[in-house]
């Protein structure tokens, strides 16, 4: 069996590269990718076998673009990953921490290491990306310039780590899916997602809700979503333990069909149980 080609939203050295590397090992083919819709199509063109999508952050929440495109698209979630994010302070060799004077970097990480830019008064400067910034920084060495991304970006393009896990919050991590035009083989633990919207009548979601709670079924997730070109209209993405053909999933299933107006099945994978480890 061939190495599987993953495509990831970013530059290489991304965080989505990190977690392909957590899941496939380091001989899997990372495919970057301009924006989450060409991720999506390179799956569906043959160009990548998987995806790794970041759906939901720790801090800043839920990654709505990727759940827009979960709906949109035919494919299966075949597994999810946490990955801790620590964010590194990276230079040209040589450099010190006295010499910086800004640092680049996406805003998302820019904000979640503010508490040491605000400290040490480092002007923060908006990147596209975060491994972009680094490349970008050591293709233009600009004196007195950092980036915060990965240490992997700086493996990749020659950047010093001046500084490690300088993020606000030690507990930042981001959760991923992995997408496949296939399911996943059956485990255990497994977690389920799907996507559902509800009839306009009251108690509607409640008995949505019910066919779960009725048979001590634990949701995990639960978010509502605007439906797009209805105003004022919503999708329900929904998470629970366990696999679509357990006895009493498939019970609750076969509930939510009948009382739901839609129902979208996204995929039964196995549940991370914590952060996953790097690996190398």
């Amino acid at each position: 069996m061939s190495e599987p080609i993953v495509a990831f939203q970013g530059e290489h050295g991304a965080y989505s590269e990190e977690a392909i590397r957590c899941q496939f090992g380091a001989a899997a083919t990372a495919l970057p990718c301009e924006s989450f819709v060409a991720l999506f199509e390179a799956i569906r063109s043959g160009a990548a076998t998987h995806g790794m999508l970041p759906v939901e952050n720790a801090l800043a929440g839920t990654v709505s673009h990727a759940y827009e495109l979960l709906f949109e698209y035919d494919f299966r979630v075949q597994a999810e990953i946490i990955l801790p994010i620590r964010h590194h302070l990276l230079a040209p060799p040589g450099t010190t921490l006295d010499d910086i004077r800004e640092v680049h970097s996406h805003p998302q990480a820019l904000a979640q290491c503010a508490d040491i830019l605000r400290r040490r008064g480092w002007k923060a400067v908006p990147a596209y990306d975060t491994a972009g910034a680094a490349r970008d920084l050591a293709a233009d060495p600009v004196p007195h310039t950092a980036a915060i991304a990965s240490e992997l970006a700086g493996q990749l393009y020659g950047l010093a780590v001046l500084e490690s896990g300088i993020e606000n919050d030690p507990s930042n991590s981001t959760r991923f899916f992995v997408i496949g035009a296939d399911d996943a083989p059956r485990c255990d633990p497994s977690k389920t997602s799907l996507v559902f919207a509800v009839r306009h009548r009251p108690r509607a979601l409640y008995d949505c809700l019910g066919a779960f709670a009725q048979r001590d079924i634990n949701l995990t997730k639960i978010e509502s979503r605007p439906m797009p070109g209805r105003p004022w209209n919503y999708w329900f993405y929904l998470d629970f333990e366990g696999h679509w053909q357990d006895p009493n999933a498939e019970a609750a299933l076969l509930d939510l069909l009948r009382l739901a107006s839609m129902v979208k099945m996204l995929g039964s994978y196995p549940a991370a149980n914590g952060p996953t480890p790097r690996s190398g």
